[in-house]
């Protein structure tokens, strides 16, 4: 059997560099898109409203607009291309087919998300998986200088035109999968001078970021200075977080957002669903503030990286991981640990 034929064989455990700041981000992204989920699925409030009730200021609410909402999508968009980079580099140097491995591992996400509908049919892997198989041609076979001009390109015209959504999909992926072909993980991980740079220029534009937001005050979502605000902070928190991360700080990030990260599609599918069940065990659709939703958020994602770390003190993947990455390779992953 050739080298490449055995390396193609099966799927291993993964052995190249990893880059532990990133698997902290995930989980840290993971904490801000569950904020923005569980008050999509539980809508707290909605019955109320909807038998004539009146519409009560919630301050909570209005924090939310201003440091979550829009914030945190796009770095959950930027890391799924950061990672489809990752995962095909990791593919060409295991399989004569690498471009079809990740058509494998694309299709398995849409079945994922496919399934999640049935619970939250808000839920965006579907969407992720669609259009990660449309830009996978140039993540694939353009040279990374044209899949990171494309993204940059993409991502300032969907922000300008409509204030990001699901039209900043293709422009995020592929900046991200850009970023991760010049090296941005290590980046990250490593350099604080070039980082406390882009911090330091988010951070004064955050400011005017902001007030343009507060001119239109309403979820930021449909609004073109809510998206745009979102997306410069959410530059703010990644550098923000890169530069703690080479401080005393870096222990408790790590052992908060790393566990939660590592697992963080199994979380994310595990927490839609325990948010589902809420919605129908308890009545909030009377509630006059979504308060209660962020406290349950809150302990959720406190249990998720408690089980997380213990979960991967014993085994390699999460359990959904597990799955998609059999999927992806057509065989078994390895799961527990040697």
């Amino acid at each position: 059997m050739s080298t490449t034929t055995a390396l193609a064989a099966a799927p291993r455990a993964e052995t190249r560099q990893r880059w532990h700041f990133i698997d902290s981000l995930r989980g840290f992204a993971v904490l801000g898109i569950l904020l923005v989920n569980a008050i999509d699925i539980i809508s707290p409030g909605m019955d109320r409203i909807l038998a004539g009730g009146a519409i009560v200021p919630d301050p909570v609410r209005d924090a939310l607009f201003l440091t979550v909402q829009t914030r945190f999508v796009p770095i959950f968009v930027f890391l799924f291309g950061m990672s489809l980079w990752i995962v095909l580099d990791g593919a060409r140097n295991r399989s004569q087919r690498p471009g079809l491995v990740l058509v494998r591992r694309l299709l398995g996400l849409a079945a994922i998300g496919g399934l999640l509908m049935l619970v939250y049919p808000g839920n965006v892997l579907l969407e992720y998986a669609v259009v990660g198989l449309l830009m996978l041609p140039v993540v694939h076979f353009a040279p990374r200088w044209v899949a990171l001009g494309a993204g940059v390109v993409l991502t300032v015209a969907a922000y300008a035109m409509f204030g990001g959504g699901i039209v900043s999909l293709p422009g995020l992926i592929l900046l991200g999968a850009g970023a991760a072909a010049f090296g941005l993980p290590r980046v990250l991980e490593t350099s604080r001078k070039t980082v406390a740079i882009a911090f330091a220029v988010a951070a004064v534009l955050t400011v005017p970021a902001l007030m343009w937001q507060l001119t239109a005050p309403s979820d930021p979502r449909f609004t073109n200075p809510g998206g745009i605000a979102g997306l410069v902070m959410a530059v703010l928190y990644v550098t923000g977080l890169a530069l703690l991360w080479h401080t005393p700080a870096r222990r408790v990030i790590a052992a908060v957002f790393e566990p939660l990260g590592r697992m963080a599609l199994t979380n994310y599918v595990a927490a839609a669903i325990v948010m589902a069940l809420a919605a129908q065990l308890v009545d909030f659709g009377q509630m006059t503030s979504v308060t209660p939703v962020v406290v349950l958020a809150l302990v959720v994602i406190a249990v998720q990286s408690v089980l997380s770390r213990l979960w991967l003190k014993y085994f390699v993947y999460g359990p959904v991981e597990w799955l998609w990455r059999s999927v992806t390779w057509l065989r078994p992953a390895a799961l527990r640990r040697s």
